[in-house]
């Protein structure tokens, strides 16, 4: 956890009563929407939380009460079953990010993290998707949204209908509201013909790699989003597994897994792309000074959690002045220390 105590900032009580998470969802109201709404400082938002756990709880369903996704809460809580985390348990709740390096307008969509991110004159608000799967992948493309859909229909397109007849099963043309609809209760449409976002009957898919490319939010989100956003506004659907960026004249960088298991290649992958951010980053930003060791904690532990992996070098200069008065400075610090 030598990661999460680095990068943590003050952290929220999430949750005072104990009440079992099925119950503490019939109480959300029926249009605010479900997240914060944060104020960006400079390339961050947000903050993490903890969660004090009931006996009754699995991540499975405080994803679903809290608006997060099953594999976010996986990888900030190694070592806490996610099936039975058990009574008083005291678990993180990752609302802390670096947002995607791309216009931040609109709808932002991050296969990498499995998040979709939304930026308006208040603010930006995160949200869990469940996205496409390797076989049928989500598309990287830029969009819009062009309508907003109540107690959608579904119809099926040819190559899914195929699918299901080749295993025996059979699929109408056309899927009607209802619990058994696959869009769930609402839907955006979006110019990217073929695909929405929308909501699910299987809400356990959502924050996974599970869909045929459509992007799924729990239906308590999207019955309370497809509210908020307008028609005409743009979507980028974007796979950056690894983000950096700098608040308050630190650096921070987040680093994302593809799986629940991380194996040496993926781990050996993501050393490549994250040696190659932080070249770039240090590139635009001369100014900066990066920490090896900080960095290696990063991807070691590629948990989706922010951590804090340097900064600028006149907010280093002042903090040396501060802590030794009257000392002359010693030039750079010692190399063996940066990236």
């Amino acid at each position: 956890m030598l990661g999460m105590a680095l990068a943590l900032p003050a952290m929220a009580q999430a949750s005072s009563q104990p009440q079992s998470a099925a119950a503490r969802v019939e109480s959300a109201p029926d249009r605010a929407p479900r997240v914060p709404t944060f104020k960006p400082d400079g390339d961050l938002a947000g903050e993490l939380q903890v969660f004090s756990t009931v006996y009754e709880d699995t991540f499975a369903g405080i994803g679903n009460e809290q608006a997060l996704g099953f594999l976010e809460l996986v990888k900030a809580n190694p070592g806490v079953d996610p099936w039975l985390p058990g009574e008083g348990t005291l678990i993180t709740l990752p609302r802390h990010y670096v947002l995607p390096d791309v216009a931040r307008e609109g709808i932002v969509i991050n296969l990498a993290e499995y998040r979709l991110y939304y930026f308006s004159p208040e603010g930006v608000q995160v949200y869990p998707v469940g996205v496409g799967t390797e076989e049928n992948p989500s598309p990287l493309t830029k969009a819009q949204v062009t309508m907003p859909l109540e107690s959608p229909a579904w119809y099926p397109p040819a190559s899914i209908r195929a699918e299901y007849e080749a295993s025996g099963e059979y699929l109408p043309k056309m899927i009607p509201p209802g619990p058994g609809n696959p869009l769930g209760t609402h839907a955006l449409l979006l110019s990217e013909k073929g695909y929405l976002i929308h909501g699910t009957n299987k809400q356990f898919g959502v924050g996974m790699a599970v869909s045929h490319g459509c992007f799924r939010m729990y239906n308590e989100d999207i019955s309370r989003f497809v509210y908020q956003v307008g028609k005409g506004t743009p979507v980028q659907v974007i796979r950056e597994p690894v983000k950096i960026g700098i608040s308050g004249g630190e650096v921070w960088l987040e680093v994302h897994r593809p799986h629940e298991e991380y194996s040496a290649r993926d781990r050996e992958r993501l050393w490549q792309q994250v040696s190659e951010k932080v070249d770039q980053f240090r590139q635009q930003h001369p100014e900066v000074q990066v920490r090896r060791k900080s960095i290696e904690i990063a991807v070691d532990q590629a948990n989706g959690l922010p951590i804090m992996v340097g900064e600028k070098l006149t907010r280093m200069a002042a903090d040396e002045s501060a802590s030794s008065p009257g000392a002359e400075p010693e030039g750079q610090p010692e190399q063996t220390l940066y990236f």
